[in-house]
């Protein structure tokens, strides 16, 4: 009877002990799941605002694209 109850306690132990490395892990995950959206959020802005850049400087060029073709 003695044996068992130290044997649930060892198994208790190492169990909280799983659970308290567990929660680490799920803290540093969450930790570097936050900063890669931040990250993605601000490149997506970006191409936004590099797109709208190439389409006004496309828009405002001189030359070819800019001229209607010629009709012959």
């Amino acid at each position: 009877m003695t044996s068992d109850i130290k044997t649930l306690g060892e198994r208790i132990d190492t169990l909280e002990t799983r659970i308290a490395y567990q929660d680490d892990t799920i803290e540093t995950l969450n930790q570097t799941i936050t900063a890669q959206w931040k990250q993605i959020d601000a490149l997506t802005r970006k191409i936004a605002e590099l797109g709208e850049r190439l389409q006004e400087a496309e828009t405002n060029a001189p030359g070819p694209a800019n001229e209607p073709p010629p009709h012959y």
